[in-house]
């Protein structure tokens, strides 16, 4: 399991599904589109519409293109 990235800031989140423990599947809040307390993303940085987030819950980082 990887650190928290020393970058990551709660201040700056974002709410797409982690590809790995997929905490988000039985959120009722997630499943309807809405903005969860719990099921947020670290977002590290940006570059247009790529953004590299990373989940606080497994700490897994990964690269998700917004425009797909």
């Amino acid at each position: 399991m990887l650190p928290i990235d020393p970058h990551a800031d709660k201040a700056r989140r974002a709410w797409l599904p982690c590809p790995r423990c997929r905490d988000h599947e039985n959120c009722e809040n997630c499943l309807a589109g809405r903005t969860c307390r719990v099921h947020w993303r670290y977002l590290l940085s940006n570059a247009g519409h790529v953004v590299h987030l990373q989940c606080p819950n497994c700490t897994y980082i990964w690269v998700h293109d917004t425009s797909a």
